[in-house]
This record gives C-alpha cells, structure tokens and sequence, in this order.
C-alpha cells in the first residue's frame, strides 16, 4: 500500500486532514465517503514516496526480489498477486514497502517499468529496459528467470572478488601500521640506548636512525601528499577525459588489464544475451548492453561497433574491427549469427568470459599473496638486524 494524504469535509462543514494507506486513489475515496466525509483534495503523500525512491535496495535484496518475482509470474501468478506474495515473504520492511508501492502503481494502471521508474536508485536503467521488453514482447516470465539469474551471477562474481582481495587488503594495511609504529617510536627507543654507548654504529642501524628521523620530521606532510592525491585520483575519476585515461592505463597493466576486459566484456555478453533473447531489436539491444560496460574504450569500442551494424555489418565483424574485444567472443557471436542462434551463443562467451575472469583473479591472488609476504618479510629482517647488529658488536667489543 501507498500513503495517501487527504482534505475531507464532515457533515458540519469542517475541515478534515490527515494520511490514509491504501492502493490506490479510489480506495481513499470510498472509505472516506464511507465514513461521511465529502473529500476534496486526495494525492500521494510526498514523505514517504520520496523517501521510498532515495532509497536503495541492496544487492543480494534485489536478486532475492528478482527471483521470487520471477518464480511466481512464471507459475501463472497475476503481476498484482505476485508483487503481494513478495511483500509478504519478504523479511526486509524496505522490500516489503517497494514491492507493495510498485503494485499500488500496477493497480493504478502503470506499466511494472513505469512503476519501477519511480524507485530509479534501486531499479538500473538496464533492469528497466529488460523488464520493457519482457512486457512488450509477452515474455515477462522468461526475462525475469533470465534477469534473476544475471544478477545472482553479477554477485557471486562479485563475492569472489571480495574474498580473494580481502585478505591482501588487509595484510598490507597491517603491515603498514605495524612498520610506521615500529620506525617512528619502538627503534627510536630501542636504538637510542645504543647512541648512550658512544660506540660507532653499524652503517644499517644509522640508515635506520636517519630514516626515522626524516618520517618523524615530515610525518604530517607524508599524511597530507597522502590525502592530496587521494582527493586529486577522485577529482579525475569524475572527469570523463580524466576517468578515459586511466581506464585506458588500466587495460595496458599486465594481467589486471585482461582481468577488467574479461569481466567488462563478459557484462556486455550477458546484457546483450537477456535482450536478444526476451526479443528486443538488435540495435537497441546494442544500445542498452553498451551502457552497462564501465570500462570507457570498450564502451567506445562498443559504441563504433553499434554504429557499423546501423550501417549494415554484422556484429562480429563490428567488434572485430574495434580490435579491443576477445577474440572468443567474436567467434561465438560469428557461430550465432550464422546459425540464427544468437542469443545462446552470447550466453556461452560471457560462461567462457566469466571463467577466465576468474581464473585470472585467482592468478593474481596467487601471486600477491607470497609477494607480500616476502616483501613484509624483508622489512622486518632489515628491522631486526638493524636492532641486533650494534649487540653483536658490543659482545665482541667486550672478547
């Protein structure tokens, strides 16, 4: 249900004011007419309305609403009734206030895209697309199945993610604070008995002595280079010639370059997939996919190809002469269009893309977890001979 606020008159000819939940406009009516009130303004209470569209489901919330939806309309469920059974399944309230405004909005006479257009922070302009074409083409039950499973694969993927660059994140982190607490304040006092010896200290054990002093020193301006360029990276990430550029120094970096391609490309692959198959012409199609690519010269790349197939090239040849896209998915797409099966063959390059997305990640995580070990592993040594060398040479001072 909505909330709706209302200026009724009673039989005496006061003023009533006041909220009422209802599905719709008509329902306010009559039971205000039923309880004697003349109404003269109804409308929808912009409170709540507004802060239902700022707000933003998140992720594995709108999978879970995307599959159950897509599971009851499937079994021959009415849109209205479905959107009722999904608020009260849900567990979440944000859930079940969405899915009840959203069939408010249906009962009203609003399309379901229409209806999520309202809520623009939790419904993606792609997810809107697909859900139009699903409606327009009378294959709702199918986009949804295909849309729930998109995403449940956007969020496992993206759950791997997180495990595997967790665990480096956090060693470096602590690493750091444990090296800065160790070079500003524990060797200074360790060293700083050795320099009552009046001994001559080992060259290591000086650099030491010398590098702490120079971050004690200038420990205030390392923090503000620090925050600088962190400000001055987000300044250029808002900047569309700025954000090109490194995106574009990202795809050349070894490895990680590839791992962005493969996933990037296998979000344009699955995208596209959803709308070829729920029935959307090619070319908006085309339009849509490249909207979800992040990456800013495969999304040009993207685009250049969609403008070759308005010119009359098929789509493989498009994406071939961008020479950004893996070959693995221009052959596929070239096997799809010569066997009319497009759609099944864009599903099996982004499986193919995805996996080897994963394979790289898991490549990298590989490979930065013994380096950084090593690396934090030496820093230490270095501190603890720097430490013991002046013992070593007291004791054999005192032979």
């Amino acid at each position: 249900m909505s909330a709706f606020r209302y200026e009724a008159v009673d039989a005496r000819g006061r003023l009533r004011q006041g909220l009422l939940d209802a599905d719709n406009v008509r329902t306010v009516l009559e039971r205000l007419r039923a309880d004697g009130l003349t109404p003269t303004a109804v409308d929808a209470a912009p409170e709540r309305g507004a802060a239902l569209s700022r707000a933003r489901l998140p992720a594995p919330a709108l999978a879970l609403v995307t599959q159950q939806l897509a599971t009851l309309v499937h079994s021959g469920m009415p849109l209205e009734q479905a959107l009722v059974a999904v608020a009260e399944q849900a567990d979440d309230s944000a859930v079940a206030k969405l899915a009840t405004s959203l069939r408010a909005h249906v009962v009203a006479g609003e399309s379901l895209p229409a209806a999520m257009s309202r809520y623009p922070r939790t419904f993606s302009p792609l997810y809107r697309g697909l859900i139009a074409a699903g409606t327009e083409t009378g294959k709702l039950p199918e986009v949804l199945t295909r849309l729930a499973q998109y995403l449940d694969a956007r969020l496992a993927l993206r759950q791997k993610f997180v495990v595997a660059l967790i665990y480096p994140a956090l060693v470096t982190i602590i690493a750091i604070g444990v090296i800065a607490v160790l070079v500003t304040y524990v060797v200074p006092q360790v060293v700083s008995v050795y320099q009552q010896s009046r001994q001559t200290l080992p060259l290591l054990t000086q650099a030491l002595i010398s590098i702490s002093a120079f971050f004690r020193a200038t420990g205030p301006l390392w923090l503000a280079v620090a925050i600088a360029i962190v400000v001055a990276f987000v300044v250029a990430l808002r900047r569309e010639r700025s954000r090109a550029r490194i995106h574009a120094g990202v795809l050349r970096v070894p490895g990680i370059g590839r791992l962005a391609s493969s996933l990037d490309t296998a979000r344009y692959a699955s995208t596209l997939a959803i709308l070829v198959g729920s029935g959307a012409p090619l070319l908006r199609s085309l339009d849509a996919a490249t909207d979800v690519v992040r990456m800013i010269p495969l999304a040009n790349a993207a685009r250049a190809a969609s403008a070759l197939v308005r010119e009359g090239v098929s789509l493989s040849r498009a994406l071939k002469e961008q020479r950004a896209f893996p070959p693995v998915l221009i052959h596929l797409i070239g096997n799809g269009e010569q066997s009319g099966a497009l759609a099944p063959m864009l599903e099996r390059a982004a499986a193919e893309l995805e996996r080897d997305a994963e394979r790289r990640l898991a490549w990298i995580a590989a490979l930065i977890q013994p380096t950084l070990i090593v690396l934090m592993g030496a820093i230490v040594l270095v501190l603890v001979l720097a430490v013991m060398l002046p013992i070593v040479t007291m004791n054999q001072l005192v032979r």
